[in-house]
C-alpha cells in the first residue's frame, strides 16, 4: 500500500466478473430448475438481461415472462431460492481455472496486510458460497451481502 494513502478498512467484491469469469452455465440452469421444480413451468434466461442482477430479480422475470403473476411469485419465491440453491450445489463445477488473473495475489496481499475482504454479489449466499469454495477462494472471505438481503444491488453494501 502507498503510505499516502490510508489503508481501506475492508474491501468488497463482486464474484461474477470480478473474481471468477466465464463460469458457465450452471447457475442460469439452476434457475431454471428452480422454476420447472417448484411452479412446474419450463423457462428460459434467453430474454432476461442478467449482468448485474440479483437471482431473485432474475427469477421473477423468469416466472413474468412464463405468465406467472407477481403475487403468484411472490407467494413461490421461498421455494425458488432455497431450490436454485440446492441445485447449484450438486452441480458447481471446478473453478479454479476460471479466476481472473491477479486476484489470488490481490487477497493474498489483502489478507497480509490484515483487510478484510467481503462479497457484495447478486448471487444467492449458498450459491456465492459454492462459487467461491469451487474456485479456491473461499478461504479469503468470511461475510457478504448477497442478493436475498434486498431489493437493488445498491442496497446490499448497506445491508
Amino acid at each position: 500500500m502507498n503510505p499516502a494513502f490510508p489503508a481501506p478498512a475492508l474491501v468488497l467484491f463482486d464474484i461474477d466478473g470480478t473474481l471468477i469469469r466465464g463460469a458457465g452455465p450452471h447457475h442460469k440452469l439452476a434457475l431454471v430448475e428452480a422454476i420447472r421444480r417448484v411452479a412446474g413451468v419450463e423457462t428460459t434466461t434467453d430474454s432476461i438481461p442478467l449482468q448485474g442482477m440479483l437471482d431473485p430479480v432474475i427469477l421473477t422475470l423468469m416466472l413474468k415472462a412464463a405468465g406467472i403473476g407477481r403475487i403468484e411469485a411472490r407467494r413461490l419465491m421461498p421455494d425458488l431460492i432455497r431450490e436454485a440453491q440446492n441445485v447449484y450445489v450438486r452441480i458447481c463445477p471446478d473453478l479454479r481455472s476460471k479466476v481472473c488473473p491477479g486476484v489470488i495475489q490481490l487477497l493474498q496481499e489483502l489478507r497480509r496486510q490484515k483487510i478484510p475482504a467481503g462479497l457484495v454479489t447478486g448471487n444467492l449466499p449458498r450459491i456465492a458460497w459454492k462459487k467461491l469454495e469451487h474456485a479456491g477462494l473461499k478461504r479469503f472471505f468470511r461475510f457478504g451481502a448477497f442478493s436475498d438481503q434486498g431489493d437493488e444491488r445498491s442496497a446490499l453494501a448497506r445491508a
